[in-house]
């Protein structure tokens, strides 16, 4: 029907997407090799695993292990929040109330001199980042057209990596600093940065026109969508895009959370809710945190390099897993979703294989150190494509507009959960059972094809509304699939699409449109 700015669009991308996720990559993988500087060991002894040994070293293990997870913790009770307050609040003021947040948690952890006050600080800069992987998705998939949505939101992928890349360089960098408590300080610090481009940016930007639609206030969504497009708000195209958003609220009808766990609902909100449940579930069972995360220890424990080379390779393999965030951005609004995730997963679980059967030799196995340090960089090939950015996107597609908010709330705290285990279990499997930890995720890893080609229908260039026919027309779950992949692309009016029509009418159809 139109497509929308892209002055605004960038600037709305620069200015809240990128903070946003740099904040969820820096401090998801950043903490990890600051906890070992000799000032933070000497600041908090209970998480001293250097100068300690037998059961003290466990248990300092242990609580290391939970100050790092803290984050996680903070992010699982921020994403619940967001079905609590995400409705109520809008799409801007909950990102900007995330923002605020994460900047008293920043203030709170480089500030620190007690471990208590840490934690305190890490889980509030959890909950802020929880609640800003959330609601920047929703928002910018309703803020969105049909033909670019899949680029505007799959840019949280790369900002992560930006995130994840930059901390270990940022990190590698003040750690050779002179005066020890500016060692982690500052690095620490750097992130409230993002938290205030947030803040001082948020309303500048429209909210959503579909959350305006949802709170009866047509006339503000009319002028939410004229700046998006830089068009009248009398112009016939805002009036026809209003009047579908308007459309599909009314057809279907007023549904709560309890909804989701009934048995029988016409807009398969169940069904819906599993999809993204299981999308997030993957996304973390696939590896990817603990290649991220754990880069450095991996090359130190399991592959024996010395010195200054673990960071140094660490951090090379999280800038090219930036580099190769682009891949998606690229191909997501081009070869779809689907095809993406199979791609993904498929080149993981190869990896996965080859991980586990070069970590199987002796230690001092140098071809197999060398084929496993280089299958990391593969992966963070393949993971880039389908799973960083991906998975929040689809969550954003699926969800009908009255629980979009409730289904991306529960199902971002179902990924921050998992995201929890495997930070907390990662270390203690790799120092026991070593490279059979990686056959886990080889299973996983396979089962990304397997569930998303019968039960995960294509969104890309669909409109959000049409989407949401699709699943409350389908006569079974199997016929979701083939019925969306009938589904014309782009911004057309639902009325004008049955879901029952022949591919050549359905091109015909487009064409016309």
């Amino acid at each position: 029907m139109f497509s929308f700015s892209k002055r605004i669009t960038l600037w709305q991308t620069f200015l809240v997407t990128a903070p946003a996720f740099i904040l969820y990559g820096y401090n998801q993988s950043g903490l990890s090799s600051l906890l070992k500087l000799p000032n933070v060991v000497q600041l908090f002894p209970q998480i001293d695993t250097i100068n300690t040994h037998g059961a003290q070293k466990s248990t300092n293990s242990t609580i290391e292990g939970l100050v790092n997870a803290c984050l996680q913790i903070g992010g699982l009770l921020g994403s619940l929040s967001c079905s609590l307050i995400g409705d109520k609040l809008g799409r801007r003021r909950s990102i900007f109330l995330a923002a605020i947040i994460c900047a008293v948690g920043q203030i709170l952890q480089c500030t620190a001199f007690s471990l208590p006050q840490f934690i305190i600080g890490r889980i509030t800069l959890g909950v802020g980042v929880g609640q800003l992987n959330v609601t920047v998705p929703v928002w910018q998939a309703e803020s969105s057209s049909a033909g670019s949505r899949g680029r505007k939101v799959i840019t949280s992928g790369i900002f992560i990596c930006v995130g994840f890349f930059s901390s270990s360089w940022i990190n590698f960098g003040f750690g050779n600093l002179s005066y020890g408590p500016l060692q982690w300080r500052i690095s620490l610090a750097i992130p409230v940065i993002f938290s205030l481009i947030i803040c001082l940016s948020i309303f500048m930007f429209p909210e959503s026109p579909r959350w305006l639609v949802q709170v009866n206030q047509p006339t503000k969504a009319k002028e939410a969508l004229a700046r998006l497009n830089e068009i009248s708000p009398d112009d016939r195209n805002i009036e026809l895009e209003i009047s579908r958003i308007q459309h599909s609220l009314e057809s279907t009808p007023s549904s709560s959370i309890k909804d989701i766990f009934r048995g029988k609902n016409d807009s398969r909100l169940g069904y819906r809710f599993i999809l993204c449940m299981g999308i997030q579930t993957l996304q973390q069972l696939v590896g990817g945190n603990l290649i991220s995360v754990y880069t450095t220890t991996i090359f130190e424990d399991n592959l024996h390099l010395q010195g200054k080379i673990p960071q140094i390779v660490a951090a090379s393999a999280l800038t090219w897993k930036f580099i190769c965030s682009f891949i998606a951005f690229a191909a997501v609004d081009r070869y779809g979703r689907r095809s993406l995730f199979v791609i993904s997963g498929s080149g993981m679980c190869l990896c996965m294989v080859v991980m586990a059967v070069t970590n199987s030799f002796p230690e001092s196995n140098k071809p197999a150190s060398i084929i496993s340090a280089a299958t990391i960089f593969i992966f963070n090939f393949f993971y880039p494509i389908g799973f960083l950015g991906g998975n929040f996107l689809y969550c954003a597609e699926v969800a009908p507009v009255h629980l979009r908010v409730a289904m991306a709330s529960m199902s971002t705290a179902n990924h921050w959960l998992w995201n929890f285990i495997i930070t907390m279990v990662s270390p203690v499997a790799l120092s026991t059972i070593g490279w059979k930890y990686y056959l886990v995720f080889v299973s996983t890893c396979a089962c990304v094809p397997i569930v998303t080609l019968p039960f995960y229908p294509e969104t890309m260039g669909r409109n959000l509304e049409l989407i949401d026919r699709v699943f409350r027309e389908a006569p079974t779950i199997w016929d979701i699939v083939p019925m969306a992949r009938r589904v014309p692309k782009g911004d057309v009016a639902e009325d004008n699409f049955s879901g029952k029509e022949t591919e050549s009418e359905v091109a015909e159809h487009r064409e016309n449109v």
